[in-house]
């Protein structure tokens, strides 16, 4: 090894060990400002949108004797080829509450502050102190009624049909059974049938058998159409004002498609910061120095006005509050002092004050 070479990887290895020892005094310094002050880590929220796309899809699978439906039916709007739409026939517009990184804070939980329980979720965002946390239900999951059982035609087929040689002749015969069938029902109906029901409720059953027969075999010709309803929820930031940035692309034969994919029509959403926001009771902030605050914040979000757009055509608007788009704020350390006892609930979706109470503690 030449020694220009020789040299650079004693360099190389002192820059590694350089950079073992910057990472952990930084390990170190952060363990020993956390351990200065007993307490609990917790984040604040950011508000994320939630988009939720109902979409019908329809299946169309051709009939067996499609080919024969005008000779035999006069039907002529059967098509030989299966396909597959979707349309939209339902939007709707969740909001829920996140961590925010950039939003880390420590709560005293030491003997000098009245702090007897904090409640955070999953990921550690803060939702309450002395108190449970407020409840948000969340849109139940779309779960489609059972569907019935699928007719099989061929249950429904004479002993001439199964014998019949082609398909040709298979649907021809298949026809006149339905044109039978057709019959017998008009001759309930008007009360000439050899064997006319004894009741209402016998009637009912026939008529509704014979109509059961006809669907079956007429499944045969017309094909099958399955429609099935399914949701796409599309999860969306807003961080700032922006005017019609890409949501998500629809597309009537493939449904939601990747946002490259120009397949689908766009749509579109513009966010508006209204610069308003929420009220606070200035009585409970920290009006001391921010480096004096003992680690108590709340959000105070301001309000957004989301549109979304089909193409050029406004969809939808609606107005919101979002954490990201208001302030953070220090609480009076006088609330969690030993003389007070404070009940804390905050919005999970906004970090702001659902409710607080206050009360002399108990000694």
């Amino acid at each position: 090894m030449s020694k220009k070479n020789n040299m650079y990887g004693r360099y190389i290895d002192r820059l590694l060990v350089c950079l073992v020892l910057f990472i952990t005094g930084y390990t170190t310094i952060s363990a020993q400002k956390t351990s200065d002050v007993e307490g609990t880590g917790y984040y604040l929220p950011r508000t994320e949108l939630r988009f939720t796309v109902r979409m019908e899809k329809t299946s169309y699978t051709p009939g067996e004797y499609a080919i024969y439906a005008e000779k035999y039916l006069r039907i002529t709007d059967v098509s030989l080829k299966p396909s597959v739409s979707y349309r939209i026939i339902d939007f709707k517009i969740n909001s829920i509450g996140e961590r925010d990184t950039s939003k880390f804070y420590v709560a005293p939980t030491d003997s000098k502050h009245n702090i007897q329980s904090l409640r955070l979720d999953d990921s550690g965002t803060l939702l309450a102190i002395n108190a449970e946390p407020k409840v948000v239900s969340l849109p139940e999951t779309f779960k489609p009624a059972p569907k019935p059982k699928a007719l099989n035609p061929r249950d429904f087929m004479t002993e001439d049909i199964l014998s019949a040689g082609s398909s040709a002749k298979m649907a021809e015969l298949c026809a006149l059974e339905i044109y039978d069938i057709r019959e017998s029902r008009n001759m309930l109906n008007k009360g000439q049938a050899d064997f006319m029901p004894n009741d209402g409720q016998q009637m009912r059953m026939m008529l509704q058998n014979l109509d059961r027969q006809e669907t079956g075999l007429l499944q045969l010709f017309n094909g099958i159409t399955v429609k099935d309803t399914l949701d796409a929820v599309i999860e969306f930031v807003p961080t700032k004002s922006t005017d019609r940035q890409l949501l998500f692309r629809f597309s009537k034969w493939l449904g939601i498609t990747e946002d490259d994919d120009l397949a689908g029509n766009p749509y579109f959403i513009s966010v508006e910061d209204k610069q308003i926001s929420a009220q606070i009771q200035e009585s409970l902030l920290n009006a001391k120095k921010l480096k004096d605050n003992v680690g108590l914040y709340v959000n105070v979000p301001g309000k957004i006005k989301v549109t979304v757009y089909d193409g050029e055509k406004e969809w939808t608007a609606y107005e919101l509050y979002a954490a990201q788009f208001g302030r953070t704020e220090a609480l009076s350390d006088e609330l969690f002092s030993k003389k007070m006892f404070t009940n804390l609930v905050l919005n999970p979706v906004t970090g702001s004050i659902e409710s607080i109470n206050t009360d002399v503690a108990k000694k």
